[in-house]
């Protein structure tokens, strides 16, 4: 049996394995995703065109498709429009068929065309990398083989397989489906752990959501984004040059009234405001659940859940018919359903002054103070620290 011009023990292959398809992990998210897609960070061009390359030699993916999909993703997000969401397609069908989503998006033109600008358009782009996806795959199996023999063949599959199954399956999938969240975007992201190590950071996946230009995506104390620390390593040796990270939330709690830089600390961090104030009025709206659960009034808690961290034009309108009439019976649900609404609509209202916005947050707060909800109370006296 043809064993290769390279001759490894067991464990050496498995290595070797891990090692080539980590730097395709590496290219995807630093070059692909925070480079191209969302231009959080420039590459020196000898970066630039090695990730380039090893991508459409281990992959077969085209920057300009890829850059495209996933800004489309972004844009459409959970809609009829988005190239891969489990919410439209099925977990099952981007989990497991997700590279297939992702090749008859590539063949959209449309797509291309409105979401693909800005990526490389040079000799090297025209007239090797487009059109000829399959090459640099067939490239890569001989390459293999003649290192490795038929080792290098089970290589190659590990290879073919990595990409498609993390990044288009588990990452599209997964990452709109199951684990925690942090922030509260307009979707259903989530972080599906807080380490992201296996897929080079992409775990991350609802703090990316959250401030997509960012090119960290770690946001807490225990998270770890192993792409970031690639990307700080190769600034501090001048092959790249960071443009956007996510702000961190600044409190000054000698404050007791709203002001312009607490306006706008609401307006970045309000993803974050949402979860906070969705976790600080959980075990109330539990307590309360279960109060009118004693007088025989029902509430549907997935619906409540649902109004407080989506707001109720996420309901169907029958839900939120029977959510209304249940909350006609609490006043307390009622409060911290209606106090959700107008806290969202501060960031809503685009032709209101910065001053008129002030006095509204101002006066929102007065209102949870008043509202005799303890930590209703206690989560405005916090968002007056803002700063």
């Amino acid at each position: 049996m043809f064993t290769g011009v390279i001759d490894l023990p067991w464990w050496g292959y498995v290595i070797y394995a891990l090692a080539v398809t980590h730097v395709t992990i590496a290219g995807v998210t630093i070059y692909l995703h925070r480079c191209q897609a969302h231009r959080a960070l420039d590459l020196h061009p000898v970066v630039s065109h090695f990730f380039r390359f090893w991508l459409w030699l281990t992959t077969g993916m085209v920057t300009k498709a890829w850059t495209a999909i996933h800004r489309k993703h972004h844009a459409k997000c959970e809609t009829e429009e988005d190239p891969h969401s489990p919410q439209i397609f099925g977990i099952n069908k981007v989990l497991w068929e997700g590279a297939e989503l992702y090749r008859i998006e590539a063949r959209n033109q449309e797509t291309l065309e409105k979401y693909g600008s800005g990526t490389p358009d040079d000799w090297m782009e025209r007239n090797v990398y487009h059109g000829r996806d399959r090459l640099g795959i067939q490239i890569l199996v001989v390459t293999n083989f003649v290192l490795f023999g038929f080792a290098g063949i089970a290589i190659w599959a590990v290879q073919m397989a990595w990409i498609p199954f993390f990044a288009a399956g588990v990452i599209n999938g997964i990452g709109h489906y199951w684990g925690y969240r942090t922030f509260q975007p307009e979707d259903t992201s989530t972080n599906i752990v807080p380490w992201g190590i296996l897929i080079g950071g992409e775990e991350l996946h609802n703090n990316h959501h959250a401030y997509a230009s960012s090119a960290r995506f770690s946001n807490r104390w225990f998270e770890f984004d192993l792409g970031w620390a690639y990307i700080r390593t190769l600034e501090s040796l001048g092959l790249a040059q960071v443009k956007k990270v996510a702000p961190r939330l600044k409190l000054d709690t000698a404050k007791t009234r709203c002001d312009h830089d607490t306006l706008q600390a609401v307006i970045t961090h309000r993803y974050e405001v949402i979860a906070k104030y969705a976790n600080s009025l959980r075990q109330t709206c539990a307590d309360e659940i279960h109060s009118l659960k004693a007088r025989a009034v029902s509430v549907d808690r997935a619906a409540l859940k649902r109004m407080l961290h989506f707001g109720a034009e996420s309901l169907p309108a029958s839900e939120r018919a029977r959510m209304s009439e249940a909350l006609s019976n609490s006043k307390v649900l009622d409060t911290v359903c209606t106090m959700r609404q107008d806290l969202a609509s501060l960031w809503q209202r685009s032709n209101d002054s910065k001053e008129q916005l002030v006095r509204q947050l101002e006066d929102w707060c007065a209102r949870a103070e008043a509202s005799g909800i303890a930590p209703l109370q206690e989560f405005s006296r916090r968002l007056r620290c803002y700063a």
